[in-house]
């Protein structure tokens, strides 16, 4: 498609989802069925309103069966979907309706809280929907009054879905069919957040009232070898702090620890709840604001202002003696902004720890919440 935005700048091609080629391809392949006619072409117009006319590959057509494909185009979004094939397979059904499942490639959800119920391929309701109305356009216009069974596959989708976060959310065996608009816009900060809610949903529907949350890879790594954690109790916010707060307190968690690295939580000292470097780089701001206040001298200072890492930062405060005090008002600092942030009814608590000197700093509450986490999840003290 040829259909741009511009974001930081940059001219940036638009996309369509795999729901839209699991809708188009459906469509192609009722089409075929229905009037023996083979179809090289086929439109659909998204749920956003930009109309698709997509080429319609792989066609396979038999008596009682048509199979065909609409390749994936993620536009200027590096999706790991991209260029794969999404197979719809039509066929005539005895019972009344459009009745859709997936097949090779397509994951299969086995925990709660998602989208879909737990043994339902991993459909999401819009495809389903676009997928659903478009079948049943071709019906109308046909004249066709019986039943379709529709089939959608992707045989790269269980080596695909490796790259996803499928098995973290336990979709197993392939891909989902994905997309609330059918259109993938490039750079999606809002596909993240998304994604964060999900995992945040099926704890809370699991029963789960406090959660454990991380920034990323370090985290994760922190959580397993110096507390010996499963790095998968916790969910991972990337960047989005602030946004992943919101969403606890909107599904009614009752807290949420917050374990990161040093270089990233310290920006929350800062009242940055989305970290990520385009936003601001005020790490050693931060951290050297703080350690004036404890008492450390302006050479000093400047010095920490000059350091490139955070490591390298509380090095100088090791020097001084001035460790302790200063990551204890830090911490102090950041409990307030994450405290402003969730407001009454989410109890918020973080730990900082840097892979040079272990475990930083914390807030008063941190350990009880991790308590209250762990209590959660393994059904005693």
């Amino acid at each position: 498609m040829e259909n741009y935005i511009v974001k930081d700048g940059k001219r940036l091609r638009l996309g369509y989802t795999t729901g839209s080629c699991a809708a188009a391809a459906a469509k192609a392949a009722a089409w075929m069925l229905l009037t023996g006619q083979k179809r090289e072409r086929i439109s659909i117009t998204t749920p956003k309103g930009i109309a698709l006319e997509l080429e319609v590959q792989e066609i396979s057509m038999e008596p009682d069966r048509v199979r065909c494909a609409i390749e994936k185009d993620s536009g200027d979004d590096p999706d790991v979907t991209k260029g794969t094939l999404i197979f719809a397979a039509v066929s005539r059904s005895e019972t009344q309706g459009v009745a859709i499942d997936g097949g090779e490639g397509i994951g299969r959800v086995t925990k709660r809280g998602l989208d879909q119920p737990v043994g339902a391929a991993a459909i999401n309701s819009v495809p389903r929907k676009m997928i659903r109305e478009n079948v049943e356009e071709v019906c109308r216009l046909t004249d066709y009054r019986g039943g379709l069974s529709v089939l959608i596959s992707a045989p790269e989708g269980e080596a695909l879905a490796k790259k996803t976060f499928n098995p973290r959310l336990g979709i197993v065996g392939g891909i989902s069919i994905l997309g609330t608009t059918g259109i993938v816009e490039p750079m999606s900060e809002q596909a993240l957040v998304d994604t964060i809610r999900v995992e945040l949903r099926q704890r809370r529907e699991n029963g789960a009232e406090y959660v454990l949350l991380t920034p990323g890879n370090y985290g994760s790594d922190y959580i397993r070898e110096s507390l010996g954690i499963d790095p998968k109790t916790a969910v991972l916010t990337s960047n989005f702090i602030g946004d992943a707060l919101d969403i606890c307190k909107e599904l009614g968690f009752r807290g949420a620890l917050l374990i990161g690295h040093i270089g990233k939580l310290v920006k929350i000292g800062g009242g940055m709840l989305n970290t990520h470097s385009k936003y601001g780089d005020c790490r050693m701001e931060i951290l050297a604001a703080h350690a004036g206040a404890a008492g450390l001298d302006a050479d000093r200072i400047g010095q920490i202002l000059e350091c490139a890492t955070c490591d390298d930062g509380i090095r100088i405060l090791d020097e001084a003696g001035l460790r302790e005090k200063t990551l204890s008002r830090l911490a102090g600092r950041i409990a307030f902004i994450l405290n402003h942030r969730a407001g009454e009814g989410l109890e918020t608590g973080a730990v900082l720890f840097s892979k040079e000197y272990g475990l930083l700093c914390e807030t008063e509450n941190a350990r009880r919440l991790l308590q209250a986490i762990l209590y959660g999840q393994n059904g005693e003290s």
